[in-house]
């Protein structure tokens, strides 16, 4: 079983379309441009938002925006607001359950951390290091440099189409209520 699972991939994915997008972009449109439910999305955004990594701005165009810089929001931050605090490994003190013990472990046997559990805490420190160590920033520069030079231009269009469709559709809804 994966430590972080669908919700940060999805998270960290849609996260990268607000990176150069200077519009506040829909939770809806986030999950519909990458075929996520939009359910999901929309209930993992509010914990960025409070996180302060997303700024949420109402109205017809809006949407969720980044709350820092891209270069500002680390990896980490992102796992940390989205999954909460989660330890690699739960040190079950097994040491001390030797059949040999007789339930009465030698204090030898119990003394200090667990080697187990001590390896373990290493690891996760220095998984959280590089977590913390790559940003947003990087992510998205990432991708940039293996997509092809119109896809972000694509990506931006189809995001001002939909606003543009949803602004449409307000205006006609406005117009029926006016008329009838």
């Amino acid at each position: 079983m994966a430590l972080y699972g669908a919700r940060t991939e999805y998270i960290l994915h849609s996260l990268l379309w607000l990176v150069d997008n200077p519009e506040p972009v829909s939770s809806l449109d986030l999950a519909e441009l990458q075929e996520i439910p939009a359910a999901f999305i929309a209930k993992l955004l509010p914990k960025l938002e409070k996180a302060g990594l997303l700024t949420a701005v109402e109205g017809l165009r809006g949407g969720y925006k980044l709350g820092r810089t891209a270069e500002e929001i680390s990896v980490l931050a992102v796992v940390d607001a989205v999954e909460g605090p989660k330890d690699l490994f739960n040190c079950q003190e097994i040491r001390s359950r030797c059949a040999l013990f007789d339930q009465r472990p030698p204090e030898w046997a119990t003394q200090g951390v667990c080697e187990i559990h001590g390896v373990m805490l290493r690891a996760e420190q220095v998984m959280r290091r590089e977590l913390a160590q790559v940003s947003l920033a990087d992510l998205a520069r990432s991708v940039r440099d293996k997509a092809p030079s119109p896809f972000l231009g694509e990506a931006l269009s189809w995001f001002d189409e939909r606003i543009q469709t949803r602004r449409n559709s307000k205006v006609r809804q406005r117009k029926r209520l006016n008329i009838s």
